[in-house]
């Protein structure tokens, strides 16, 4: 088996929403709470189960945060094919950001995949 993960297609990731939450916490550097929701859709024939993901959130000043972890919001899940895992989580930032990553996962005949997360934006409301 290889150490490389590969594309699969069919496999994607669909950001649908992206909300400022400021009822979240956050660090008082990092006021600013965004809740994203995410799909994952299996359009692959292939079933997936997803390990780990990776996150890149980059500032206007391009400070860079990186989150890496296995799983997904503390589940591993199996995506069959045509099925769709959704949840949604929340990054924390200074000022306007923007946020892509990748899933990790694996194929039932142990294909190491993979799958891009869309850039999407996080930007204050301007009253901050």
């Amino acid at each position: 088996m290889s150490n490389r993960f590969e594309l699969l297609p069919g496999l994607r990731v669909i950001v649908n929403q992206v909300v400022y939450d400021p009822s979240l916490s956050a660090p008082e550097d990092r006021p600013h709470p965004f809740v994203y929701f995410i799909t994952i859709a299996n359009g692959s024939d292939q079933a997936v189960m997803i390990f780990g993901r990776k996150w890149i959130v980059r500032d206007l000043e391009d400070r860079v945060e990186v989150y890496e972890g296995h799983g997904v919001v503390g589940q591993f899940p199996r995506i069959e094919p045509g099925e769709e895992f959704k949840y949604h989580s929340y990054h924390v930032v200074r000022s306007e950001s923007r946020a892509t990553g990748a899933f990790f996962g694996t194929t039932d005949s142990g294909s190491r995949v993979c799958v891009q997360v869309p850039e999407f934006v996080m930007n204050p409301p301007a009253e901050w």
